[in-house]
């Protein structure tokens, strides 16, 4: 009779345990975010130097795309990721000073300053210190 009491306890313990459990907060939605359309480099933020290039960044963005060849170390070990190259747009339109600031491996950091180098811009009127992001998506 002990044994059919406790376990007839037991039972009534497991079956109101979850009375007794936290309530949580219901999840309330988040606000919706402003919609923008990526430019076909995967980038929705606008880069101040793409105002010098013809087209805008939609045209510049195609363009990289066009251009860039995916490197066959980075394919085999899909590699992917967004590589930053920073550079200085002169005021006669030229481009120097190219560095690396971010790369991701497998060839994908030379690929990126390999077609940033052969970006053509408009001349601005002031010289322009700016970094492009490339975008390598398998």
């Amino acid at each position: 009779m002990k044994k059919f009491a406790f376990l007839l306890s037991c039972g009534l313990l497991a079956g109101t345990a979850s009375a007794f459990a936290q309530q949580t907060k219901p999840a309330t939605p988040a606000p919706a975010a402003p919609t923008q359309t990526a430019p076909a480099g995967g980038v929705a933020k606008a880069i101040p130097v793409a105002e010098y290039y013809e087209g805008g960044q939609e045209a510049m963005y195609e363009f990289i795309s066009k251009e860039l060849k995916y490197p066959v170390l980075a394919k085999r070990n899909r590699i992917q990721g967004t590589c930053i190259v920073s550079f200085t747009l002169n005021t006669d339109g030229t481009t120097s000073g190219f560095k690396l600031v971010k790369g991701v491996g497998g060839g994908c950091g030379d690929e990126a300053l390999r077609v940033a180098k052969l970006l053509q811009f408009k001349k601005p009127d002031y010289a322009v210190l700016t970094s492009l992001p490339i975008v390598f998506k398998l």
